[in-house]
């Protein structure tokens, strides 16, 4: 049975300030409709790449998005920063509307989009319980019912008539998501909620969401940048990139695609003009690639050569250089780095630094490169994240999704003998 459908929605936002120079376009957009027209403006706008100025004073925060949810579905929504989740979100859970398409629900919604929305700062904890209930769709006899859990939930008994706006941040997220997540809702969305308060509440609420997921059966959609969380929780996956649907799968494929296409390369060359290679005026990146050690395929068996080759333009200091190698949950597999010029005695020019990754060291998997260049392991002269991606196979194990549990695959010497 679907919970949800989405239909060719996209939402376009206007640059600029509230209330400067629309007037104009209103009037054009009002003559287009009365004349049985489409709206001009539909017409035109960039992508929302955030990196980039851009000539148009529209852009598209999602573009002709598609899919479907089923009731009991757990799905989480990954994308790199300006990709549209908050924004599909908004328009799932009727905060915006869309600017084309239409949205399909099948049962109240109860949404966590903003650490303490819908809390006044005056009112106490206990009232805003009430407020944000009632804001949320629940009866004052329903929020009664279920008060003593909500603040139970919440950790927050000592302070609960207290007015919110003493609460620090963790306090405020969780009361707001002990409200939401009590709210007897057949869907419950949930955006980076978890980027709030410590570890043992962030345990807690990935458990309350697992069991309104399982047990309850009810519908969550879960938008987060930590991919174990996700990975752990969900069983359906959308990824999102510059407000396109770029892939929709099973959680764990749709995480794998989401790594691939965060790494900007899978190896770097650059041959051309040195002051337009990757860097700035301390360090440029001529080379960075990872091959296997043996064999044409890097997998468990064949080891990885790391090698870079980079031109400095610091003289006399002591250089470091800083490899961080993360997996596809975002875990950070090692972060290990080397002086290149240790005593104050770094020269201008060309510097290669190689390293070989062991074979039976990397599980099978996705893995990506983070760059780091220092001086004296304190200040940093240059650095880049996501830079190169690859993927270490599994050897005779199947599918490529099926990845034995573990960050490292070791090749142990098995002694076995028989007694008999």
């Amino acid at each position: 049975m679907l919970a949800l459908k989405a239909e060719n929605i996209s939402k376009q936002y206007r640059l600029g300030q509230v209330g400067t120079g629309t007037l104009s376009h209103d009037l054009n957009r009002f003559w287009h409709r009365v004349r049985g027209k489409e709206d001009p403006y539909l017409k035109i706008g960039e992508s929302n790449d955030r990196t980039t100025k851009g000539d148009s004073e529209y852009v598209w925060s999602l573009r002709d998005i598609n899919f479907e949810i089923n009731q009991g579905d757990a799905v989480g929504i990954i994308g790199r920063n300006g990709a549209g989740k908050s924004t599909l979100l908004k328009l799932l859970s009727k905060v915006t509307k869309p600017t084309t398409g239409t949205i399909h629900t099948n049962g109240r919604i109860a949404s966590l989009l903003e650490v303490g929305t819908g809390f006044h700062p005056e009112m106490t904890g206990r009232e805003n319980v009430f407020l944000n209930g009632a804001i949320l769709g629940m009866t004052r006899k329903e929020i009664t019912r279920k008060f003593d859990e909500i603040v139970a939930f919440s950790g927050v008994e000592r302070y609960i008539d207290t007015p919110v706006k003493r609460y620090s941040s963790g306090m405020y997220v969780r009361l707001a998501f002990a409200v939401a997540a009590h709210l007897e809702s057949e869907i419950l969305i949930v955006d980076e909620v978890l980027a709030v308060g410590d570890a043992d509440f962030q345990k807690k609420c990935l458990g309350k969401m697992n069991d309104v997921a399982k047990g309850e059966g009810r519908t969550i959609l879960f938008v987060s940048h930590n991919m174990t969380a996700v990975k752990e929780l969900c069983n359906k996956g959308i990824l999102l990139n510059q407000g396109t649907l770029q892939y929709e799968g099973d959680m764990l494929s749709t995480i794998i695609e989401y790594q691939k296409s965060s790494a900007t390369a899978s190896s770097y060359h650059y041959n051309g003009n040195i002051n337009e290679a990757l860097g700035n005026e301390n360090i440029r990146i001529k080379e960075f690639s990872v091959n296997p050690i043996k064999g044409s395929l890097i997998d468990i068996d064949s080891g990885v050569r790391v090698k870079l080759v980079f031109e400095n333009y610091r003289p006399n200091i002591s250089l470091d250089t800083t490899f961080e190698l993360k997996n596809y949950e975002e875990l950070v597999i090692f972060h290990v780095g080397t002086f290149v010029a240790e005593k104050n005695d770094s020269k201008i020019g060309d510097y290669t630094v190689e390293f070989n990754i062991p074979a039976g060291f990397l599980n099978a998997g996705n893995y990506y490169f983070r760059l780091y260049f220092g001086k004296d392991q304190t200040e940093l002269l240059y650095g880049i994240d996501s830079f190169i991606g690859f993927e270490v196979e599994n050897v005779k194990a199947g599918s490529k999704l099926h990845i034995y549990p573990g960050i490292t695959r070791p090749l142990f010497d098995y002694k076995i003998n028989l007694h008999e």
